[in-house]
Order: structure tokens, then C-alpha cells, then sequence
């Protein structure tokens, strides 16, 4: 156990300095990092930036991108909102429309209760045919 401490402390601390002492004479500088190539630009200012470049660029198209299309989607079907159809509010509230306008929809939650609800606030549109759950009885 004492031979190799006494090996890794010579790798640690002798060995460099010796290799150092050998190569550049007393006084002078140590060389400079070469400037070209790849490694002359990842040191630059702009290449340290490379890599926050491309999580931004990743994160764009993971995460951004689909949510721009999904929402796109969302207003498609918002404005293709017509009479008739069985709506579902984004407070939860499962209706039919009777009446649609520039902004506003007119839905039937309950026999004879008609709300007035902005057109964004439908959630989902369901297809007249969806069945109806088991417990619930069709009147």
C-alpha cells in the first residue's frame, strides 16, 4: 500500500515538474494553445456559446414548435364550430350549440338553458354519434 502511494504521489507531483523542467528553458513562457482548428474555436468567445445555441435550437423544435401547431389545430376547430354540434367548455360542461356568431356560441347545457360562452372557451368538439356512458341514461 506504501509503494503505490508513494507511486502516485510521484506521478502527481515529480513527474510534471521534471517533464517541464526538461522542455522549456528557466524564465521563458510556456507555449501558447494552438489557435486553429476546432479547439482554437470551441476557446473563442462565440464558440463557449455553441453549446447554449444548440440547446435553445433542440428546445425549439421539442417543445415550441409542437405546441404552435397544436394550438393552430385548437382554432381550426374552434372556428369550424357549427350548429348542432356537442361541445365540451373548458370548464367542463358537455352542451349543444343552438347558435353560433363571430365570437360567441350559443350552448344548450341543460332543456330550455341556453348560456352565451365565447367561442374559446370550447375545449373539444364531439361528434353527435359519441355513445353515451353506461350509468347515464339517454331521455
Amino acid at each position: 500500500m506504501r509503494t503505490l502511494m508513494a507511486g502516485m504521489a510521484f506521478l502527481l507531483y515529480a513527474l510534471p515538474t521534471a517533464v517541464m523542467a526538461q522542455g522549456a528553458p528557466t524564465g521563458a513562457a510556456a507555449p501558447a494553445a494552438p489557435e486553429g482548428g476546432i479547439q482554437g474555436f470551441l476557446s473563442s468567445p462565440v464558440g463557449s456559446m455553441l453549446p447554449l445555441v444548440a440547446v435553445l435550437i433542440l428546445f425549439y423544435f421539442l417543445m415550441i414548435r409542437p405546441q404552435q401547431r397544436k394550438a393552430k389545430e385548437q382554432a381550426e376547430r374552434i372556428n369550424s364550430v357549427k350548429r348542432g354540434d356537442n361541445v365540451v367548455l373548458s370548464n367542463g360542461m358537455l352542451g349543444k350549440v343552438v347558435r353560433v356568431e363571430d365570437t360567441e356560441v350559443g350552448v344548450e347545457i341543460a332543456t330550455g338553458v341556453t348560456v352565451k360562452v365565447i367561442k374559446s372557451m370550447v375545449a373539444d368538439i364531439r361528434a353527435k354519434g359519441d355513445p353515451a356512458p353506461a350509468n347515464d341514461s339517454k331521455g
